[in-house]
């Protein structure tokens, strides 16, 4: 039997502490190098920030991404979603395996929001068929979210063939958990930790966290382990918990 792939979500509020008062992503590298991923799933990257690179005096010279991505992980693909004038952020996806392919789609549902799914197919070790990973941070309003979910389903449809393995992570923002109904109707997906624990993480805010904005959703696994990372040493360095799964072909 192949090895379980170890995969992690992790919203990382661009390496930035709660209310943006530290400059965490040094202390982040760390913590997500004791994980032992494979595949990392990370929403709100910050890729470059003029300000922010001038008021912080260790601000990494390569866009977060790249640094998070250290000697661990290989292979690496980024999309951009928000852009301004001091620079732009987005999600990323490090891999321990060789990316085949990827593509960022534009997602938003406004224009005061940009969004962005990123698509990557990788090739993992033991797997005959590439791994489908995407990667989301949806809208912050419920219609905007309907629409963003819809929009995932039909790219499901188009580009994952119905036998091949696909996992699907982020930051959902679904205050009122109906995403798991929807992507387990429309895509035959079930949902990590509502599967191995009975009900999705509570991941938000870090510290004390209540609210299951985080999650990892798959197809073609069976889930061996899911675990939510919280504890002083986590909420230090962003405002959501890390999420963490061993996965089977199933």
């Amino acid at each position: 039997m192949e090895a379980p792939i170890h995969i992690a979500s992790y919203n990382i509020h661009k390496g930035l502490s709660q209310f943006n008062r530290r400059l965490t992503v040094h202390e982040m590298r760390e913590r997500l190098a004791t994980l032992g991923t494979d595949i990392v799933f990370l929403q709100e990257v910050q890729h470059s920030h003029s300000q922010r690179a001038s008021r912080f005096q260790h601000w990494p010279s390569q866009p977060q991404h790249e640094f998070l991505a250290g000697h661990v992980y290989t292979d690496f693909a980024y999309g951009k979603n928000s852009v301004y004038d001091t620079g732009h952020h987005g999600n990323a996806i490090l891999s321990r395996y060789k990316i085949l392919s990827w593509e960022n789609e534009d997602i938003s549902s406004h224009a005061y929001e940009s969004r962005g799914m990123l698509h990557c197919e990788i090739e993992v070790p033991g797997i005959a068929r590439p791994v489908h990973c995407i990667n989301v941070h949806l809208a912050l309003t419920e219609a905007g979210r309907k629409r963003q979910m819809a929009q995932i389903a039909g790219r499901v449809r188009k580009m994952v063939p119905d036998d091949a393995p696909l996992i699907l992570a982020g930051d959902f923002n679904d205050w009122r958990i109906r995403a798991c109904n929807f992507f387990r109707d429309e895509l035959g997906l079930a949902e990590v930790f509502e599967t191995h624990h009975g009900k999705p993480a509570r991941s938000y805010p870090s510290i004390l966290p209540m609210f299951q904005l985080d999650r990892i959703y798959v197809r073609r696994f069976s889930i061996e382990s899911a675990h939510v990372h919280t504890g002083n040493a986590w909420h230090r360095i962003s405002d959501h918990a890390a999420l963490t799964a061993k996965l089977n072909l199933a």
